[in-house]
This record gives structure tokens, sequence and C-alpha cells, in this order.
């Protein structure tokens, strides 16, 4: 029962009784229910789901709510570029060299500092100098570093210390992000890492989840606000603060309304004002006298429904008050601070997570498990970028290929893990302790490892439109194959051919692996429109005519590829400037022809058609997907299957000029 004391001394004994009769029959719980009955009640009248999107600047985007899929509008690096300062060289005249028997190259007029596009070719037996970030020129297919060389001034030339291989110290165009590839997906929370990716990516403003607008009310005649002077029987508003740090910690935007004494009318009006401007309103204290009557007095009269729960059988917490008017929600927490976090944390914090687009609380850290040896240096502590898979006995983790250059470890990682100094390196089946990088530390729903495609980015697209959460990660077909046979995905992505069966991906299975088919896409020879050794001509005799111009310079795909096996039955074993040039995507094998780094290569139609190139059809090949075990035990992966069979998907694949299979999984 609420306190009663007289109003003041000249109020009669009778009156006073009265007043005390009135309070000791006030209902102060209308039902008290079970926790699950509570939290069922509260989550079938107010929806746990993402506020609309609104677009903001990147340096606002920081800890907001990706709301839509972000592609990257071109490659980034946009070119090929050095990763050392030094010299831009073709590694095959550097051949045998060492510090007793040096090769000389003569030195091109021109320094390629960063910014600085080459007007030079790098011709057999010379060099081109070159900054860290500076453009590879044409002709060039490696750096070596200063350290490595010695400068002749007065003949200009170096003389290089040590071979170079091809690649060496060569960042490939897209290599890193290929335009058209979805690099950021929708619901990813916004870190230090996302803005690098977006600001990369050229981006100045990006689509979010609107955060919730909380208002906070603290009740009670007796609450002070801090800072201020406390009279007796006061105490300071400790929930306040309490509260509005927490909607901040979870996603949402607190707004202090402030401290609202017992007074029913006063109260009321507002909590009119704030329905009206809020997405969720919390009051902490007044659920049992005066004013806190609330559950009564006031709320039952904002709009129905009104009251959905008003005590819970807690311990702290019985008091929590849940409603719904105007169609904003309103929770009442109890006015003991415990109780108030306990209940806050419990009913309020799921709400507020949602609405902002984020996933529930999680761990700072998690134990995961190796399914590969990961080598480091000895004397030296290594943090190791993984992602993380789930596999048959709990979480894996799955190392990042990508080096210190690379924006997008940044994006597949979930949490890094140590490599003491003291150790070589870990060893399969090792446990690691992986710790968080602020995004969720939780596993995808899916895994999927191998080629990439951007059909294959709209069907896991759909698949977010279900609930559920995918990882993509390319490391071409055979490495799609690996993974999935160390069970470190759900799912491989291929196109490989057989030329024996004349058959793709099917040849290359083992017994346990599931075929899908997928769709097909059609790949053939790059080439600028220009150029009359491609214009018009058959595949074969454009690429007779390409073998025989020494001028002529490839860009070729990394082993493993899918692409890289169609090539190498092309050039039957030759060797042609540019075959070291070997970068992991179709873009980027497109923006190397586009620019003139290269001549032609091998890429799909649809690549071509973004790049404004032309366009030789060689083959249509299958791209299908592969799993292990039951599709059904794995909930993502027959939505996945399942997708692929409906007409959306199918319809969407079309649009990018892919065939889906006939007969589909």
């Amino acid at each position: 029962m609420a306190a009663v004391s007289p109003d003041s001394n000249s109020e009669t004994e009778t009156a006073f009784a009265e007043r005390l009769a009135a309070a000791s029959r006030q209902e102060q719980f209308l039902t008290v229910m079970s926790r699950a009955e509570a939290l069922a009640a509260f989550r079938a009248a107010v929806p746990h789901s993402a506020l609309a999107p609104e677009t903001v600047s990147l340096p606002d985007a920081l800890g907001r709510v990706l709301a839509r899929d972000v592609a990257s509008p071109r490659d980034v690096p946009p070119f090929d570029r050095a990763l050392v300062d030094g010299f831009a060289l073709r590694a095959a005249d550097t051949e045998g060299a060492s510090p007793a028997s040096p090769r000389r190259l003569t030195l091109n007029r021109e320094i390629l500092a960063c910014g600085v596009a080459p007007t030079l070719a790098v011709r057999p037996g010379t060099a081109t100098p070159i900054a860290t970030g500076g453009v590879i020129p044409r002709g060039a297919d490696a750096v070596v570093m200063v350290e490595q060389t010695e400068l002749d001034a007065d003949a200009l030339a170096i003389d290089v210390a040590a071979a170079a291989r091809p690649g060496q110290f060569v960042g490939y165009a897209g290599a890193d992000m290929a335009a058209g590839e979805t690099v950021l997906r929708r619901g990813l929370r916004i870190t230090a890492r996302e803005i690098g990716m977006l600001a990369a990516c050229g981006l100045a403003a990006v689509a979010v989840v609107r955060r919730p607008r909380v208002a906070i009310l603290s009740t009670g005649d007796e609450l002070v606000a801090p800072g201020a002077p406390l009279p007796p029987g006061s105490i300071y508003d400790s929930n306040g603060a309490i509260v509005a740090a927490a909607v901040a910690e979870n996603g949402g935007e607190p707004v202090r309304l402030g401290i609202v004494r017992d007074d029913a009318p006063i109260l009321e009006a507002i909590l009119g004002d704030a329905l009206r401007a809020h997405d969720l309103v919390v009051l902490s204290g007044g659920t049992s006298k005066g004013a806190g009557d609330v559950s009564h007095r006031v709320l039952s009269g904002l709009g129905a429904p009104g009251i959905l729960v008003h005590g819970v059988a807690l311990k702290p917490g019985k008091p929590l008050c849940l409603a719904l008017a105007q169609g904003t929600p309103i929770v009442v927490l109890p006015g003991f601070p415990t109780s108030a976090m306990f209940t806050f944390h419990d009913f309020v914090v799921p709400l507020i997570r949602a609405q902002a687009g984020l996933p529930p609380r999680e761990e700072e850290t998690v134990a995961a498990r190796l399914t590969q040896r990961v080598a480091s240096e000895l004397g030296r502590t290594e943090f190791v970028m993984t992602s993380l898979a789930r596999g048959p006995e709990g979480p894996i983790a799955l190392p990042l290929p990508k080096g210190s250059g690379s924006v997008t470890a940044f994006s597949q990682a979930d949490g890094f893990f140590a490599v003491p100094s003291e150790r070589p390196g870990l060893e399969p089946g090792e446990g690691v302790s992986v710790v968080r990088l602020g995004a969720g530390i939780e596993a995808p729903d899916l895994t999927i490892v191998g080629s990439h495609c951007v059909g294959l980015d709209r069907v896991v697209g759909l698949l977010a439109d279900r609930g559920f959460r995918a990882r993509t990660i390319w490391v071409g077909s055979a490495g799609g194959l690996a993974a999935l046979r160390r069970g470190e995905c759900d799912l491989a992505a291929m196109h490989l051919f057989d030329p024996e069966s004349g058959r793709y991906n099917a040849p290359f299975l083992e017994p346990g692996m599931i075929l899908v088919p997928g769709w097909r896409r059609l790949q053939g020879i790059v080439f600028r429109r220009d150029d009359p050794r491609f214009a018009g001509r058959a595949p074969a005799d454009a690429v007779a005519a390409a073998l025989a111009d020494p001028d002529a310079v490839m860009v070729n795909r990394n082993a493993g590829s899918g692409t890289r096996l169609l090539l190498d039955g092309l050039l039957k074993g030759a060797r042609p400037a540019g075959f070291w040039n070997q970068p992991r995507s179709h873009n980027a094998v497109a923006a190397a022809v586009a620019q003139g780094r290269a001549d032609w290569g091998v890429a799909i139609s649809s690549v071509a058609e973004t790049y404004a190139l032309g366009f030789l059809p060689l083959t249509e090949e299958n791209y299908d997907l592969v799993h292990r075990g039951r599709a059904e035990d794995v909930p993502a992966l027959a939505a996945f299957l399942a997708i692929l069979r409906e007409g959306e998907a199918r319809q969407a694949l079309r649009g990018l000029g892919f065939a889906p299979a006939d007969g589909g999984p």
C-alpha cells in the first residue's frame, strides 16, 4: 500500500481515515504474469523490427546499421599499384640475379609517384622508379624494393641483386573490391572498418536504419536531478541517467524529458506529447501511488489497447508495466535501480536493438577451433583476422587470406586471435579465443566459399529477406571445394570444367558431396572495341593473332579458378606478356583491359557489358553450388535452395544475363 500522511495539521481524523481506506483498496496489479507470458504478450502487440531507413553522411554513419546492401561503384584499387618503394620491371629480366651477379637494367626517364599516370612502357631490360601506391606501367609485372638494388646515377641504371617473381609487390586492380561486387550487406553495424570501406568506394552517404527515439521520464516527488541540493527525504534520480546510457549503448537515441511529479494531469499531458514524437517511451517509478497509479488512470486513457502487462513474476522487477497507445509502446520500470535495470535489459533492450536493426546482445569473445594450419614468425606475436563458421562440433575460425593493405579483411572478419611469439604457428584442431571487433560475434547462418558471381549476390540478398545471415568468401572454385572438404563452409560456389568428360563441376566432387544446379553464364574474350586484332574475328583467330603479336598484353586469372582452366586451354602452354598478371575476379580482368594496361583477357559477358568492352563468346559455363549432408539439417541452407527454385530468384538471374539451370535444386 502507498504511504499516506495527513495533508496538514488541520485535517480531521475522519478525512485522514477515508484517504487511508481508499489507498488500501487501490488495485496495484491487474494480473501477475510469468516472464514468458509477459514477453509473449509484449512481442505480439509491439513489432520487434527495424525502423524505416534514412540517408546520412559518412561521418554520421558510425555505429548505425546498414539498411540496404552496398555494392562497390568502382574497382578498389582502381589500377595495378606498387606495394613498396622501388622499381617496376619485368621479372624475367632479373632471373638468376644475386649480390655476386646482379642484373643491370636501364632506367626509364620518369618517376611514378602517387597520382602520376605512366607514360612509358617498361620494355625488356628497363625499369621505372615507382613509389608505394604508384600505378604499375604497361609491360611491368613485378616491383623490386630499393634495398635490393644499387643505383648508378651516371649511367641511369640500377643493378638488381635478387631475382623478382612475377606479381611481386603488385596490388592488382579490383583485387580488394570489384565494381558491382556486394561489399557490405544490410543489417551490418557500421564501425571504423566499414567507414573505411565506404570511403574507399568513394561513397559520401549511406542508407541506414533510423535510430529509435526513446523518451525517458523519471516519476516521483522524491526525485532530484543530480547536481541540485538534496532536501530531506529526497533522492537523486539515477534511473534516468542509467536508462539513457543503456538506450544509447544499444543503438537508440535517448531523449531526456526530466523528472515528472506525482500529478496525473501533468503526466498525461507530457506522455501525450512524448507518444507523438518518439518511437518508445520509458518511465521509471510510478507503479503504485498517485501518478504512480499510472497503469490505471493515465495509461488506460491514452488510447487502445492500453495496458498489456501490469505485474510480472520476477524478483526483482515485479511492478513492471507494459502498454501500447497511439501506436507507441510504453514501458514503466520499477523505481528501484536494480529492479529497473533488470527489467530494462530483459524486456526493453531487445525492442530497442530490433528497432535499430541490431542483433541481440552478444558476448565479447568466443571459443573456436581451427581447421587449417596458421603459420607465423617466431619471436613475433601475430594477430590473425578471422571469420567464424558453424562446425559440427561448434564454431570454427576461418583465418582471412587478405593482407594488411586490404580493407575487406575487416569487413569479412568477426574478430581476431593471437599466435604467441614463441609459436611458429597453430595446428588444425587447436582452439583459439576470438576477440570480437564490434560487429556480431555469432557465426553466420550460412557460409559460402568459392568463386564470386553477382548472381550469387542477388540470391544471398533474397536469403536475407527470409531472416538468414550469410557470409560469402571469394577464393576461387578450387578453394571453395577445398573449404567444403575441410568443413569450413556450408556451400562451395564453383565453375570447374573437366576436359576429359566435357562436364562442369560434377567430376570434381567427392563422395558425400551434393551438386546443386545454379545457372549458366557466358564466358568469352574481352577486348577494347576498337582493337583490330580481336574485333570481328573468331575467338581462335583472335587468340592466335594476339599470341603472334609481341606487343599484345594479356591479363590472366588466379590459379584454381574455373576461368584459369579455360585460359590454359586457349594458351596451350604459351606464356605471353601479361601471363603472370593473375587477379582474382572478372571485374579486375575487365578493368585492366578497359584501362589499357592489358589488351585481352577472359571474363563473363555481363562484366564486359559493364565495362563497355568487346566480347567474343567462348563457352556457356555452369556456375553451381555444392554442399554436404542433408540440406534440411541447416535451416539457412534449406531456405537458400528453396529460393533458387522460386520465380523471384530466377527472374533476377535472367535480368543479369544468366540462364537458371533447368530443373533446379
